[in-house]
């Protein structure tokens, strides 16, 4: 649960153009990507362990917020574009 302080202080800190806002959070989403992709050493379990969602949870995600849009994205098109491979590609090159 997010507390009432984290929220106000996101307020200040936040830009107050929604484009902006939308920009600078798309790009930290392309960042994380990014970084998921380069750190294929981390697995899911672990990320799942620490954090509480995965690469999979990304693409599930990215999958619903599309529905919720009208696109149909299948699971494995989600899943490649967050693992930047097809995810049986990942697995068997990355996965313990």
């Amino acid at each position: 649960m997010i507390s009432d302080h984290y929220k106000e202080s996101m307020m200040d800190v936040q830009p107050q153009h929604p484009l902006v806002q939308t920009e600078i959070e798309a790009a930290v989403f392309r960042r994380l990507v990014k970084h998921l992709q380069e750190h294929t050493e981390v697995q899911n379990i672990d990320l799942m362990n620490l954090a509480g969602f995965c690469r999979n949870c990304l693409a599930k995600w990215y999958r619903a917020e599309a529905e919720s849009r009208g696109l149909d994205i299948p699971d494995p098109d989600a899943r490649q574009l967050i693992y930047g491979m097809p995810y049986e590609e990942w697995k068997a090159c990355y996965q313990k």
